[in-house]
């Protein structure tokens, strides 16, 4: 059995919407020998609430998120992997969110510590053995969360070039799809006009498909393209 083991973050949104991108990320880690631990029970990270001026209400959802994951903690996992760049940027947050909780700052900043996205994970590793053979062109759109919160620029383009993933090359690569947490509901106009700049970037160089790191943008750009879109990392099964 695996001595490397991981806990696979659920969220709240990707299990109802997109149940395969976590599905894909367990075949994928095992082909590397990493042992996936899903998150269980799957609750909100408190990223929204944040995001959404109850700053309070976040701080309990991040409390009670440290409670039911810090058994797996005491473990000895190697790391908590999120595929949802938007979970990941605010849970890597969790240590300086909670400084001033003295008894959570701790476990917090050990979390934070933890968490990385699932392309910090791959990057590190051997990807010979995750080379796909896939005849499909994609243009990638790398959400601001991964590229700008996490500080991340070019490390899934740098997996797709590696794993054989033909990619076109995106204008404006740097720019917001509008989806971004909840803005997305509270600026529908803008980020409407976003998402429709940004799905015509990446379909301008004539892909097959539009893939990306986070839920939110995939589903705001999936409403705007005929294009199907998914996550990277589903297209390293096979």
């Amino acid at each position: 059995s695996s001595t490397r083991q991981v806990l696979l973050l659920e969220g709240c949104v990707q299990p109802a919407l997109s149940p395969t991108i976590n599905h894909a990320a367990t075949q994928v880690l095992a082909r590397l020998g990493i042992s996936v631990i899903p998150e269980q029970p799957a609750a909100c990270c408190g990223a929204l609430h944040y995001h959404t001026s109850a700053p309070e209400q976040a701080l309990d959802f991040m409390r009670a998120r440290i409670d039911a994951w810090w058994p797996i903690v005491e473990q000895g996992i190697e790391a908590i992997i999120s595929t949802a760049s938007g979970c990941g940027v605010h849970i890597k947050e969790y240590g300086h969110l909670l400084a001033d909780d003295r008894d959570y700052r701790d476990k917090a900043h050990r979390i934070s510590e933890l968490t990385c996205d699932i392309s910090e994970l791959l990057g590190k590793e051997d990807l010979s053995r995750l080379k796909v053979d896939c005849d499909v062109t994609v243009a990638y759109h790398p959400p601001c969360s991964l590229q700008h919160g996490q500080g991340l620029p070019g490390i899934v383009e740098n997996i797709l070039h590696q794993t054989g993933i033909r990619t076109v090359t995106v204008r404006d690569s740097h720019l917001c799809c509008g989806s971004a947490g909840s803005y997305s509901l509270l600026n529908p106009g803008i980020a409407n006009q976003l998402g429709m700049n940004k799905v015509a970037n990446l379909a301008a160089n004539n892909p097959d498909m539009l893939v990306t790191a986070n839920i939110g943008c995939l589903h705001h750009l999936g409403a705007r393209t005929d294009l199907p879109v998914k996550h990277w990392i589903e297209l390293l099964v096979n």
